[in-house]
């Protein structure tokens, strides 16, 4: 099957999370990634291990493979008068270009929106930040970290100050450079498709703190609505009752009821149907309001049987249920066995890769990427397309190309 991005060139000037994670999905999806990185260091994320992935002499961090498949490297130093003018003959010929350095940090080389978009007027080029290109803070740099503080998502997570080791938590992957990714690779296919009309193409401006409020989804609509901040529920569910784990007698179970019928049927497997008809319990709104009452006694009954004597009756009721797995456990899970999740790519300078893949399927194919993750420079041959070979020699000579 042709993938639906074939013959779309993407230049990649993005490193650590958010600007590799979008252009790997565009790799996913058929596009050609070439990602461009300065000679002997490369994307930051090569060298945050360990743990470590090897192979003959090469050596990158397990991070790095996480959010560069499909991709080809080259090495050119575009701080360089060289360097950058290559970079601008690439870019004349690409049709998306991705970066993630502070605001106006490529203006100083001519790799700034307005310089390669008058060469190029059909280039998408998509800049990420950590606040975006204007606003008080835009001058700022922005991680994961701050932003999950700043834009309120850790004043969600964890335990309530109530409870013993209550206060904010961050969340265990870096979600705001990970939805920011995906946003900017969503905005990216919507300025290719506003280009296949007009024959423009676009300035996007994505930021990750912009993304964080975005993703609050209901609960800055609650705030919005209530006018009162939410508070952090540890385990448990805002605006849903019962929906989060409870203690079996081996180990926890997320029981997860999404409306009154399901709850029901939840009762009555308990062995306490009386509670559907109850005005305390009927209702979702009525759970909501006596949480304190009901969760403790689901939590009595469900702590005198195995997890697993659970878990089939509650699948065989029809009620959304699961254990809490680890991450070895849920990549080893039967689902994920048959649905292919763990990938393994080979035939790179860093060897045999295993990788989770694509989420992504269509008309039932996969659209995991063929390419493993790119040694630093691998494919530093592509070059040639746009220098000469002898003059790829001289820049090589020079430490400008690696």
């Amino acid at each position: 099957m042709t993938k639906p991005l074939t013959g779309i060139r993407v230049l990649d000037l993005s490193r650590v999370l958010a600007g590799p994670w979008a252009t790997q999905s565009l790799a996913d999806l058929g596009a050609e990634v070439i990602k461009v990185e300065q000679p002997g260091l490369g994307d930051d994320t090569r060298h945050w291990g360990p743990p470590w992935h090897e192979s003959g002499d090469e050596r990158v961090a397990a991070y790095y493979l996480a959010a560069n498949r499909g991709k080809r490297s080259v090495a050119v130093d575009f701080s360089t008068p060289e360097g950058a003018d290559l970079v601008r003959k690439m870019a004349a010929d690409a049709d998306v270009l991705v970066e993630n350095f502070r605001v106006g940090g490529l203006k100083k080389f001519g790799l700034d929106a307005a310089s390669l978009r008058a060469a190029n007027p059909r280039l998408i080029y998509a800049s990420i930040t950590g606040f975006g290109q204007d606003g008080p803070y835009a001058a700022r740099a922005g991680y994961d970290y701050i932003i999950q503080g700043m834009g309120g998502l850790m004043s969600l997570t964890g335990l309530p100050d109530s409870e013993a080791g209550g206060g904010p938590m961050r969340v265990g992957v870096a979600v705001a450079d990970l939805f920011t990714g995906m946003y900017t690779a969503n905005a990216i296919l919507a300025a290719l498709v506003r280009r296949d009309n007009t024959g423009e193409g676009a300035t996007i401006d994505m930021a990750l703190f912009d993304t964080q409020l975005a993703m609050l989804a209901n609960q800055a609509s609650n705030a919005i609505v209530s006018g009162h901040d939410p508070g952090r529920q540890g385990v448990g569910h805002p605006n849903i009752v019962p929906y989060q784990p409870f203690e079996a007698a081996d180990q926890p179970i997320i029981i997860a009821v999404g409306n009154d019928r399901q709850f029901a049927k939840l009762a009555t497997l308990l062995g306490r149907g009386q509670w559907a008809d109850e005005p305390g319990y009927a209702t979702n709104a009525a759970r909501v309001a006596n949480r304190n009452l009901l969760v403790p006694m689901i939590a009595e009954i469900i702590s005198a049987r195995p997890a697993a004597d659970w878990l089939a009756m509650l699948d065989e009721a029809g009620i959304p249920a699961g254990p809490i797995n680890s991450v070895t456990r849920a990549l080893a899970d039967p689902q994920a066995v048959h649905r292919g999740v763990r990938i393994r790519a080979g035939g790179g300078a860093l060897g045999p890769v295993e990788m989770v893949g694509s989420p992504i399927r269509i008309d039932g194919a996969r659209q995991d990427a063929e390419l493993p993750p790119p040694g630093l420079g691998e494919h530093g041959d592509l070059l040639t397309e746009w220098v000469s070979a002898e003059e790829l020699e001289k820049l090589k000579a020079a430490g400008i190309v690696g």
